[in-house]
Formats: C-alpha cells, structure tokens, sequence
C-alpha cells in the first residue's frame, strides 16, 4: 500500500514491504531534488558542526591537567611556636578542604548560582536553551547559562571572553571536570579558587579581607555578602559601594529563603542587619616584618634550585622565629626608644634643620633607628628581629642589610687573638697616650672613653672592664692587625677589614648579623653556628622539600673561649655594662661588650647569656649625624638589651635551658701575685686568682717574695 505526502521540499512516498522472514518494513522514497538539498544540507551542518567542536576540543586543557588542578595558592610562613606570621602570594589564595567550609556558605553559593547543580552533569540543558533564546532576540550574549561546574572551568582555563567559543569550550570542560571529581569537590575547588574582589582569592582569603576572620567563623548574612560579590567584583565591592553590596546580599539571603535555605523569620532578621565589614588589613606584616622579609630574600634565592614558586604554589615555610621573644623584643624598644629620641633631638643640630628645612626633613633625618636580633648559639636559630624603627617606612634591614662601624664592640676579636695566643687576662700594659702613624703619615692619637690616662699597670681583664683604647692600641701593635683578621674572619665577620692599628676601636664597618652571632661563640664552647632563619619546607602535600640543619664551625678552642666568656662576664658583672645588674636587675649569668664610635655616632651592646646572644645597635641613617654628647652603648643601647632579657628570662621558663657556660678542662684558675704574675707563694704580698689556659699558665713560683732566712746568733767561744 503507498501513501504520498506532500511535503515543503518534495514528495516523500512510504510503502510497507514484507522481508522473506515475514518482518514488515517501512521504506522512504524522495521523490524531489529539494529533500535531498534538505538532507545535504543537514549533513553539512552536523558535519560542520563535528568540525567545529573538534576544532574548539583541540584548545581544551588535557585529561591529566583536569585530573589535578593545581591553582595557584599563597605560601604561609609559620613562627617555631606555631604562629602564622605572613603569607607570600601572586594570588591571595589559601586552600580550605570541604568540610572546613561552613555549610550556609554553600548554600548561599547554590542558592544564587545554581540550584540544580546536584542533579545536572556539568551543564544545565534548559537553562542554555532560555539563554540562548534571550541571546539570538538580541543578537548578542545577554544571559548566561553557566553552572557553577562552567564557572570553575572559566576561571581555571578560559577568562572572560564574553565569545560564543569560549561558552563551548566551557561546557564541554564542565563535562570533563563532572567526570572527573565529585561534587563536593567542584565546590571546594570553585570556593578556593574564585576571585571575591580586592585582592581575595578564594573564600579563607575573602573572610580575612572583609571581615578579619577565619571562613570557619562566617556567619549567614556575611557569607551571603561574599556570595553576592561574585555577581560583579568591582560593582558589589563591599568597600568602595556598600549600599550596592548591602542590597545584593539581601537578594542572596532572599534566594536563599526561595530554595528552603533560610526561613521567613530568619530571612526577615537576617536582611536587617548592618555589613559590619572589618577592614584591618590582615595581609600587612604584623609579626616581625623585617624577619619575614628576611626569610621573603631567603626564598627567592632558594626557588630556582628547588623548582618552586613560593608566590603561588601553597608552600609551608617553618621559621626559626619565637613571637614569644619577638614581642618582648618589641616591648623593650617601646619602653625606651621615646627618651632616646626625645634627648637625641635636643641638639642643637636638628633645631637648625627643622628651623630651615622644616618638619618634614627634620623628622626624617633625626629619627633614631636600631638594629636588634637575638639568636640561640646553641643551633643559629633567629629568635626575634628588629630592624628598624617602621617597617612600612623603611623596609631596609639593618641587621641584615646595615654595615657600621661597632666601636670597642670589636675588642673582643683583638682580645681572642691576644688569649689564643699566649696572652692571659693577667697580661699587663701601661694605660699612656700613644701616638700612631696613620697610612697617609698623618699622627693618630687614641684617646679612652674618659679623655685620661691612670699612668698604672693594667692587666687585659681590667683593660677590657674599662674599655681602655690606649691598651688595645698597644696590644694590637703586638699581635698585629692582620692576625686578628684571621680571628674576625674565623669567627663569622666578612666585611672588609683593614690591617691599621685603629681596626682594635672598631673602625671598620661590620653587619649587625655577624657580629652578634660571632659573639654567641663565646657561649657555645668555641663553636660557631651560623644564625639560620628557616628550619623546613613543605609542599602543598605535605611533603617536606627542604630541610636546613644547623651549618657549626670550630672557630675557637675552648679554652679560649671560655677564658674570654669569663673576661667578657666581668664586664657585665662590674664594668663598661654594670647597668644591666644595678639599674635593670638582670641578674642571669651574662657576658658582653658595649661600643661607642668617634661622636657618638653608633652606640652597641651585645651581650650572651647560656641560652641567648642578642645585640642592639642605635644610630641615626645617616652618620653624618651624631647620637649627643654622652650616648654611649651603655646609655644608649644597654637598656634594651637589659630589658628585653629581663622580660625574656622572667616570663618563657623553656628558654634557661643551660644552667651555666660550657666548662674547658684545659683552663685552671690559679692564684698569681700581682707585682710578678708568677705563682704566689705565701709572701707574696698582694695576690688574686686568674684563669690560665694550662699550655700558657706560669710553672714558676714568684722569686721575688721568698720565705725570709732566718736570723741565727753566733755562738760565744769560750776558753
């Protein structure tokens, strides 16, 4: 039986025929040249259309790629005691797993996004289809169609382009990325990874950003607000349009409430309140900045032989860095630095500079700055840093970047190279004017810190007390200048030192760093750890890519070091820095030297306890400038150092973990006399006891004070 059918492009004529199995079959005629040109037509299109999309495959990201997303993610650096000091990013992005994620966040994010996102594969076919109905009326892309599925493989691959190419190319991503995760982890992965505005990167980032919190602690209505923000980042911006930002947030508490998220009541209190922003910018650095800095260079230099990017790919740094002692750093500085100030302006000096280059340079030219680090001798660990009065100011470090002359903060090399040498604490010199030849012959007379000489015989000890330049002037006349380079350099120093007489005043430059770890020898039997601000590296797994183990060094013998531990001890305990025991009260076993340069231009004090080495320089940025008349180390940098061990040694009980210095078997306290130096005897009228390294230690008993001979009469003869 035929039937024909009148059709717009021709005559399609169908027939039933019967098989030999006895099937009956419906077959199709065309009985006009325009359904074949219809049915061509159609095959180019689909063809066209295979070609199209296999032209547009060729752009998408690969399988592998889609199977690990690795969004760039900010690296955070982590203090010893476990303290968040800074994140490093190009992107401020820091991962937060799924179940760390609050759960109204994501039903804000579904309710206002999209609702089926539980039940469609990637794509929403019905919504595509209205959309691309609004697009085709007006001949351009009006409304989007996209998933949250869509949306994440936009921002991962493909921006912003409003193209119809890149709509395509996102679904078919979606699709692959569907196929691959579960849905849980497209929404953990679209939270991480989303821009909120404002520098944020993610929904951790975004809470830290407006509100100062961590993503756990969102409440519903901010959660709503940060949602809000996706619709358009600079249009919503809480900060730059909040009455925008208030109304979209409103929009999404109310998308919420119509997908059964939120009830009447709660969506009615809820739009009432404020948006209770906190801006404090979470991302300034708040926790020893010049520290983090420090370990910021540290970084870059480390990067390239690690294959990392520390700016994007979510390292944990673990620093050496204690906050504990970092803020009794602080608080120290804070309780001093004003009275410092205050009298360092008092000069006549900057009166003028304010009077004629006004309050401006006057301000910036008599700002009193510092440099202050404290490090474990022990394993090089750098416990706090300071380096410098404002960070945001100046970013310039001066325990680390900053060179200065350190004054009779040098002595203590001249004095090692003297005891490594033969020399005892009880080797006298006479404390007279000297005169020195310059190397361009000109006459250098060193004058001591009180402008007068006593005249007398003084032991190295005493000297040492006293700070006396016109014995260190003759001993490095004696041990020379270069041999006490080779102790400088063995001990850490790698400034250029020059071989004059006035390198034993401390008139070469030196790094705050170096000598202040230098001095931790002294506490550490001799051996040199060299100061480390890192400790360990891990991946964004976990996996540890960097480990920096203590780098030790045998600088000194011990017996040297012990002897000069001591010497350096007498200075604490009743010379050049007593004020650390009569005025601050620290009593805690300690060693150290003040420093004082020409003008008072740099004042010192670094000193060492059994568990510490710390060290503070004072000094104005441009030494053309001088402290004041009387700023000595003692004045001006002592009471820092006093203070912040102090607070440090009465307050974190786990940093005394060393009752006493290391001991030196080869080191005896003998009982000399004191007109001889040899061994006293029982006549020996004046007498006090040393420490000797035995291979130097006198054998010979004084000869000058011998048992008297005995009166004898003579006998009467009789006869």
């Amino acid at each position: 039986m035929k039937r024909r059918r009148k059709t717009t492009t021709g005559t399609i004529t169908k027939k039933t025929i019967k098989t030999s199995s006895g099937k009956k079959l419906l077959k199709f005629s065309f009985n006009n040249k325009k359904t074949w040109i219809s049915l061509a037509v159609l095959l180019i299109f689909l063809l066209s259309l295979g070609l199209y999309l296999n032209h547009l495959s060729k752009d998408l990201p690969p399988l592998k790629k889609l199977e690990r997303i690795d969004p760039e993610i900010a690296t955070v650096v982590y203090s010893a005691d476990g303290e968040v000091l800074h994140s490093f990013f190009t992107f401020n992005r820091t991962y937060t797993p799924y179940e760390k994620i609050p759960k109204h966040v994501i039903d804000a994010l579904i309710s206002t996004e999209d609702r089926d996102f539980f039940n469609h594969w990637g794509i929403n076919l019905a919504g595509i289809v209205r959309a691309l109905l609004v697009d085709l009326i007006h001949m351009e892309l009006r409304q989007g169609a996209s998933t949250i599925t869509m949306q994440l493989a936009r921002n991962l691959y493909f921006g912003y382009a409003q193209t119809f190419d890149r709509k395509i190319k996102e679904a078919l991503t979606a699709i692959q990325i569907e196929r691959t995760y579960s849905k849980e982890e497209i929404l953990s992965m679209y939270l991480n990874i989303t821009f909120f505005g404002n520098h944020a990167y993610g929904i951790r980032a975004a809470a830290k950003r407006y509100f100062n919190k961590d993503v756990e602690d969102l409440t519903v209505e901010e959660a709503a607000l940060l949602i809000g923000i996706l619709k358009g980042q600079t249009y919503y911006s809480p900060i730059r349009h909040p009455e925008r930002a208030l109304k979209r947030r409103n929009v999404v508490l109310r998308m919420m409430m119509e997908n059964g998220k939120l009830t009447k009541a709660e969506y009615d209190s809820l739009k009432q309140l404020p948006l209770k922003l906190d801006l404090t910018d979470p991302y300034k650095m708040k926790v020893a900045p010049y520290f983090t800095e420090y370990v910021r260079r540290k970084l870059n230099q480390l990067q390239d032989s690690l294959g990392v990017n520390i700016y994007e790919d979510g390292l944990r740094i673990y620093t050496t860095l204690d906050t504990r002692v970092q803020k009794y750093m602080e608080m120290a500085i804070a309780k001093h630095i004003d009275a410092i100030q205050e009298r360092v302006r008092r000069q006549s000096v900057f009166t003028k500079i304010k009077e004629e280059m006004g309050d401006s340079a006057y301000e910036s030219i008599s700002k009193v700055q510092l440099a202050f680090t404290a490090i474990d001798p022990h394993n090089g660990h750098i416990l706090a840093m300071v380096g410098g009065r404002d960070f945001e100011k100046s970013k310039w470090n001066r325990v680390t970047q900053m060179m200065r002359q350190p004054g009779s903060a040098f002595k203590p090399f001249l004095y090692t190279a003297a005891i490594d040498n033969g020399f005892s604490p009880a080797t006298k010199y006479p404390d007279l004017p000297t005169v020195e030849f310059n190397p361009d012959s000109t006459r250098w007379t060193p004058q001591n810190y009180s402008g007068t000489f006593s005249g007398e015989m003084v032991t190295l000890r005493e000297a040492l007390r006293r700070s006396l330049n016109s014995v260190a002037v003759r001993l490095i006349a004696d041990i020379t200048p270069q041999v006490v380079i080779k102790y400088a350099r063995e001990m850490g120093i790698t400034t250029p030192l020059r071989p004059y007489s006035s390198l034993a005043l401390g008139s070469a430059d030196v790094i705050p760093l170096e000598i202040i770890s230098a001095y931790g020898i002294f506490a550490n039997n001799g051996v040199h750890v060299y100061p480390i601000a890192i400790t360990k590296i891990e991946d964004r797994n976990g996996n540890v890519i960097y480990t920096q183990m203590p780098k030790m060094k045998e600088a000194l013998s011990p017996e040297t070091a012990y002897i000069m531990n001591d010497m350096l001890q007498t200075v604490v305990n009743r010379g050049t820095g007593v004020r650390a025991r009569t005025v601050f009260k620290f009593y805690e076993k300690a060693g150290g030297k003040t420093g004082t340069t020409n003008s008072y231009t740099d004042a010192w004090f670094i000193g060492f306890t059994p568990d510490l080495v710390a060290g503070v320089w004072v000094g104005l940025d441009d030494f053309k400038y001088s402290l004041g008349r009387g700023m000595a180390g003692s004045v001006a940098a002592l009471p820092f150092w006093a203070d912040f061990m102090k607070m440090v040694y009465d307050s974190i009980p786990d940093i005394k973990k060393h009752a006493d210095f290391p001991q030196a078997s080869g080191v005896a306290r003998l009982k000399i006399c004191a007109e001889t130096n040899l061994l006293a005897t029982p006549y020996c009228p004046e007498t006090y006891e040393e420490l000797f390294n035995l291979k130097y230690a006198p054998t010979k008993k004084c000869d000058k004070h011998q048992e008297p001979i005995p009166y004898r009469k003579k006998r009467r003869r009789i006869f």
